[in-house]
């Protein structure tokens, strides 16, 4: 009963880091002035970056960006009603 009860708690601590733990970015291509929101950035070299826009839904990679880390809130505004 003791190692349930232990188990739950666990996995109950576990959730909340990775819930607590996401990371929201705005980046913007210095070319176009497109501006993507993502939750996750794959660095390919050389300055180049990948990822999924979570307006578009499309896979986008850019040769040049500027990337700034946000906040929820300001991950949900910018992505609400697109």
């Amino acid at each position: 009963m003791k190692k349930r009860i232990a188990g739950y708690v666990m996995s109950f601590i576990f959730l909340l880091a990775v819930v607590g733990c996401a990371s929201y970015y705005k980046v913007v291509d210095p070319v176009s002035k497109s501006v993507y929101y993502t939750q996750s950035i794959d660095n390919k070299g050389n300055g180049v970056i990948q990822f999924k826009d979570q307006v578009s839904k499309n896979k986008v990679t850019l040769p040049q960006s500027e990337i700034m880390e946000i906040t929820e809130d300001q991950f949900m505004a910018g992505t609400r009603g697109q």
